[in-house]
């Protein structure tokens, strides 16, 4: 059975939930289609089909298989292209998570001319606050911010983020500003947890030569970014935030820097990817386009 052949079949029928319709389309008998399907699945293992007299969908690992066997015919089809410098032959299918900020800050404003330049790409875009399980979850690459754990994937530094301290105007109207750290004590901090029921160990910020923490009031805990900085403008307490972050609400002064002699340290910025000896070309010419880009977002 050639695969790559049974592959191409397999996409077909999944695409146009019929045996029948598929073989019409390529011009074959409708039994040969349904037998390099039937090859297919033994070869595999597994059913990547359920049949009705009606029609044909994807089993639970037929879409999985359905996503993987696109993409590497994706990469194929790129792979005849390779030695030519035309950027519409780069194709297929991109995956890439990034932090709500850096999507609608950085990203989002510059893609129209990246998706210009490259037509033939396809990009799948996932912003939000949760951790994407890179590899399950079939990301060719991702923007973190903050210190990494030891994950077996490779980490590519694009920068760190001055972290600042803030507060509303109303807030410090009603509780007063804070000259020192000593006055904490009678302010209340907003919690930020990516999970909910745990709560962070308080303000922190780097003495010269190590971090610590100093316990605060605050009642309210978010696990958004988009909500964490609506809180504090809304009066809730006080953020540490990346200064990138709330450039516009601290230009229309609707939050304050306070305490810039006790920072927090600078967070780091990295472009995550799986270990792969070949990246395909539309992932190399995005994670250099997106290695540029940020250049001017981080310190």
């Amino acid at each position: 059975m050639d695969k790559i052949y049974a592959m191409q079949l397999f996409l077909r029928v999944a695409e146009l939930e019929s045996f029948t319709r598929a073989a019409e389309t390529l011009s074959l008998p409708k039994g040969s289609v349904s037998r390099q399907i039937q090859a297919l699945e033994n070869a595999l293992g597994t059913q990547l089909l359920h049949r009705t007299t009606r029609r044909v969908s994807l089993t639970q690992d037929g879409m999985v298989y359905y996503e993987r066997a696109k993409d590497l015919l994706m990469n194929l089809d790129e792979l005849d292209g390779m030695f030519l410098h035309d950027p519409s032959t780069i194709s297929g299918r991109l995956r890439v998570d990034m932090p709500v900020a850096i999507a609608r800050n950085v990203v989002i404003p510059k893609l129209p001319a990246f998706l210009q330049q490259f037509p033939g790409i396809e990009l799948e875009l996932s912003s939000s606050d949760r951790l994407v399980d890179v590899i399950r979850e079939g990301f060719d690459c991702v923007v973190r911010v903050g210190n990494l754990k030891d994950s077996g994937l490779i980490a590519r530094p694009l920068g760190k983020l001055s972290v600042i301290n803030c507060a509303s105007p109303d807030y410090l109207t009603r509780f007063g500003y804070p000259e020192t750290l000593d006055d904490l004590g009678s302010h209340a901090l907003i919690h930020y947890s990516a999970t909910l029921g745990t709560r962070p160990l308080g303000f922190e910020y780097f003495n010269g030569s190590a971090t610590q923490w100093i316990k605060t009031g605050g009642v309210l805990t978010v696990n958004s970014t988009e909500t964490y900085q609506a809180a504090c403008i809304a009066g809730l307490g006080i953020i540490q935030v990346p200064r990138v972050g709330v450039r516009d609400a601290l230009r229309t002064k609707k939050l304050v820097e306070i305490l810039p002699q006790n920072r927090a340290e600078p967070m780091p910025v990295s472009l995550i990817y799986p270990h792969r000896r070949n990246l395909s070309r539309r992932v190399h010419v995005f994670m250099e386009w997106l290695t540029e880009l940020t250049k001017s977002y981080v310190d």
